[in-house]
């Protein structure tokens, strides 16, 4: 990267006041150091961050600083005094943004092989002003994108610039459905042979989670081990929210494929459809087959498990509620439980305290429960997160859209946390991951007698 991209061009109105963002241009969980100098010692200056978002939906966010005695704001080192978020925060002006329709809630780019450009401006009291702008990006340089069609799979390969052989990740989303490109993208721009798998919601896809055959997903390991031959044999899963209970129970169901386990806010136990159920079947009905037989979940014959407390009263809901209502039955819990003792691989775990769509801090500690009686030999991690609620990305995005549509159902609920705790969140999570993986790979190299 030359010295052009690591310090941006602070392009300013007047003689004195300059804003710089360092680097420019970078990929998007690489923090931006923004500094103002030239402004009058104590003078307030106020920064406006705007970002063209998916659709083309402006997001922005506002704060305003007090310069020290020489005249310099340091986002990194200042909290602001007033705006739209609160404390030191070096990326503050891009987490808090807000979409200007009010509704958007897709943050990142639309190709995700696209950048995304935030301006930011600043303005003094005495109404001098500079502004600057860097980019964000999911994919590094080199970062290439193959659209999947192969043995009855639907998803998105991308693969780092180099020609390895690289370890590989498997990505699987939630009851969203869809492909899940832009995590893809971020772990080839780490090093990692990633592989988006769709299983509903998608070109020629189901519309809907019910009955969904855990064989597929086998199907795309092993599609995934003979397409790019991953260093070391290295194939881990990652996977938030019902992609987060289906990595647990796909490394539970195939150990011999699976060589670590990344759940994101996750379950530790098998539930019936839920919201992204088929109508026709009902979101009390099975949404995992194995052998083309339904798998036990913990809504089936449960003795007190009830919607109630998720469909009654006004919206936002919070589907945590009804959840919660289900673990008063220990015999259905038991049914459900997924074997993850089973497990042959590290397993990493990201929980919110504040969940609203299911209690995963309880499941996750469930999860380690069950590790820890079975002496699971291998590295077991779990990432908890006060305040946050379910939708753990990774930095630096927006966190303030917590009340939402589900996809599926149209159903209006709120995902939880508050927006500075969803993004340390993000934050933290995502380095965690890194760091967990890097080490399962380590430990993989080092088992099979390679350096």
């Amino acid at each position: 990267m030359t010295s052009s991209q690591t310090s941006s061009r602070a392009s300013s109105l007047s003689s004195s006041l300059t804003l710089t963002a360092t680097p420019a241009d970078a990929l998007i969980d690489v923090p931006r150091h923004l500094v103002v100098r030239g402004a009058a010692p104590g003078a307030h200056v106020t920064l406006t961050a705007r970002t063209a978002r998916a659709g083309g939906v402006v997001w922005h966010a506002q704060a305003t600083f007090v310069a020290d005695a020489d005249g310099v704001v340091d986002v990194a080192r200042d909290a602001p005094v007033s705006g739209s978020y609160r404390g030191v925060s070096a990326m503050g002006l891009v987490w808090s943004q807000v979409p200007e329709d009010g509704k958007s809630r897709d943050v990142f780019p639309q190709p995700v092989m696209a950048p995304l450009l935030t301006t930011v401006v600043a303005q003094a009291g005495g109404g001098e002003s500079s502004s600057v702008s860097f980019t964000q990006r999911l994919a590094a340089e080199g970062v290439t994108r193959r659209e999947v069609r192969d043995d009855g799979l639907v998803g998105t390969l991308y693969l780092p610039p180099d020609d390895g052989p690289h370890p590989a990740v498997m990505i699987l989303n939630g009851s969203g459905g869809g492909i899940n490109e832009p995590r893809a993208a971020l772990y080839a721009s780490h090093g990692y042979a990633a592989f988006a798998l769709g299983y509903f919601k998608g070109p020629g896809l189901p519309d809907y989670i019910s009955n969904t055959p855990l064989e597929y997903f086998k199907n795309g390991m092993d599609w995934l081990r003979r397409t790019v031959q991953p260093a070391h044999d290295f194939v881990a899963l990652s996977g938030q929210s019902r992609g987060g209970e289906l990595v647990l129970l796909l490394g539970a169901t195939f150990p011999e494929a699976v060589s670590a386990v990344i759940g994101y806010v996750p379950s530790a136990l098998i539930h019936s459809a839920q919201n992204a159920c088929d109508p026709a079947i009902g979101r009390e009905g099975p949404t995992w087959l194995l052998d083309g037989k339904p798998l036990p979940h913990i809504w089936e014959n449960n003795r007190t498990a009830s919607w109630a407390p998720f469909d009654e009263g006004p919206p936002p809901h919070r589907h945590t509620k009804a959840m919660l209502t289900a673990l008063d039955d220990p015999q259905a819990v038991e049914r459900a439980r997924i074997p993850v003792e089973k497990i042959r691989g590290p397993v990493m775990l990201l929980s919110a305290e504040d969940d609203g769509s299911w209690p995963s801090s309880l499941y996750s500690r469930m999860v380690t429960q069950r590790l820890a009686a079975h002496s699971h030999p291998y590295a077991v991690e779990h990432l908890d997160f006060d305040h946050a609620g379910h939708a753990i990305v990774f930095p630096y995005v927006p966190t303030t859209q917590l009340i939402y549509a589900h996809p599926v159902s149209g159903k209006i609920s709120t995902s939880g946390g508050d927006p500075e705790a969803n993004a340390y969140a993000d934050e933290r999570s995502w380095a965690g991951v890194q760091a967990f993986l890097a080490q399962a790979v380590a430990e993989r190299a080092q088992s099979q007698g390679q350096s």
